[in-house]
């Protein structure tokens, strides 16, 4: 047995990667995957991109640490004014961590610090909701909505109240499909009402959810009322741009196909595209200079890395360079068509939904009533197989249903995925769906 910890289940031996290069991984025995998922919903430029090994190495010989006490650097300073340029922000103000996780970590601790400044020293709450996912931390983990994560640590999560999910497949709205906006507003109201306003630090958000609900979007009207709610009660908005920031939904970031304007906006994944661990906490100018002022007591050791804000800066680059934002958009609308004719006939699929090459696809034990398979029969996680076993990767997720049950397949893939790599994925993945 290996000794490195296994990420995946007991008893599963993962093959061997060797190399990779645009959208596809090969293994140890010559196998080629093609990468659907972009591994995590992670690479959005592609494997093997030279320019981004290029500027690793360069910075790399030029300056390869120092600690974010001690220096700044001029590649940090270049990264986060190239930044400037696409964030929702007037006045933004990053602060580079190692991940999403911390990215979350942070904002919420930057969210605490500002009502300190402002001497609201009773907002502390963090309002989230069911069916998110925000990281893996305790504090993350804590806000996140996703029950199948959070059942083996709840004594240690009690800190973040909840609202409903938004998930239009299956809304809990009694007025659904007229006002969903309006009425998860009025939940969040509610909740904040019930809790105290005077308590509330913050409310987080993915703009569109990600693996927990499968690329699940709001209504239009959602992130407009939700905005208003948090200002009217002077609550920070974070909106969580971990797995859609970067061109992920054929926009910069998700939240943009809703002009929104958030106080606090959290990155990850796709900002490096996996190059280098990366995340990103970004504050407004009003959340920054507060909190400065009155002192931000945070830090990690690998925070304002030199080599990750080479590797970010490289990566956005290539994404504007080449116009791979766009590239998301117009790709994924042709690959949600193609799995959507590809899987029409199919009665284990209930729903195919997604935005730019962020695509979900949910699968059901009866079409006509969405119920969901029962979680003993493992049924993602079989599609998952049988498509790697014919040489295409996927990324799955469980519980979307009730938290138990339901079962969800996502593709991300790399944003220089060509057509006739598209046609294979939908191919392939129209074969796995029909072994169940």
């Amino acid at each position: 047995m290996s000794p490195v910890f296994p990420r995946g289940p007991a008893g599963i031996v993962s093959p061997t990667a060797v190399s990779a290069e645009g959208a596809y991984i090969t293994d140890l025995s010559g196998k080629r995957y093609l990468d659907a998922a972009g591994g995590a919903i992670v690479v959005n430029i592609g494997h093997g991109d030279s320019s981004v090994i290029d500027a690793l190495a360069e910075q790399g010989r030029k300056l390869d640490y120092v600690h974010g006490t001690q220096f700044t650097s001029e590649v940090i300073e270049e990264y986060v004014n190239d930044l400037s340029s696409v964030l929702p922000f007037d006045n933004p103000f990053v602060y580079p961590v190692s991940g999403g996780s911390e990215a979350v970590e942070t904002a919420f601790k930057l969210a605490r610090a500002y009502h300190l400044a402002r001497g609201n020293g009773d907002r502390h709450k963090i309002i989230s909701r069911w069916g998110s996912y925000h990281g893996n931390t305790r504090g993350a983990l804590d806000s996140s909505g996703r029950v199948p994560l959070r059942a083996p640590y709840l004594p240690w999560l009690d800190h973040s109240t909840h609202v409903p999910e938004v998930y239009e497949y299956r809304c809990p709205i009694p007025s659904h499909p007229l006002d969903c906006g309006r009425g998860h507003a009025a939940n969040l109201e509610r909740v904040i009402l019930e809790e105290g306003e005077d308590t509330i630090a913050a409310f987080i958000a993915e703009p569109i959810a990600g693996a927990s609900l499968g690329a699940a979007s709001p209504t239009d009207d959602y992130w407009p009322a939700v905005a208003e709610v948090c200002r009217d009660h002077g609550i920070l908005l974070i909106v969580d741009e971990v797995m859609t920031g970067f061109g992920r939904t054929g926009r910069w970031f998700g939240s943009d196909h809703w002009n929104v304007r958030p106080d606090i906006m959290t990155a990850g994944k796709g900002c490096s595209s996996g190059y280098w661990p990366l995340g990103l906490t970004v504050a407004s100018g009003a959340v920054a200079e507060a909190v400065v002022e009155g002192g931000f007591t945070h830090g990690f050791t690998y925070s304002h890395h030199v080599m990750g804000a080479a590797v970010g800066r490289a990566v956005f680059a290539r994404l504007k360079g080449d116009d791979l934002v766009k590239a998301s958009r117009v790709k994924g609308e042709r690959l949600l068509l193609m799995l959507r004719d590809a899987l029409a006939n199919r009665g284990t699929v209930g729903d195919v939904r997604g935005r730019g090459l962020m695509i979900g696809v949910e699968l059901v034990r009866n079409h006509a009533t969405k119920a969901p398979f029962d979680r003993s029969d493992r049924m993602s996680e079989r599609v998952v197989a049988a498509a790697k076993e014919r040489g295409l990767l996927l990324y799955s997720s469980t519980g979307c249903a009730d938290g138990v049950s339901g079962d969800i397949l996502m593709f991300g893939p790399p944003f220089t995925i060509s057509d006739s790599e598209m046609a294979q994925l939908v191919e392939i993945t129209a074969e796995a769906v029909g072994t169940i």
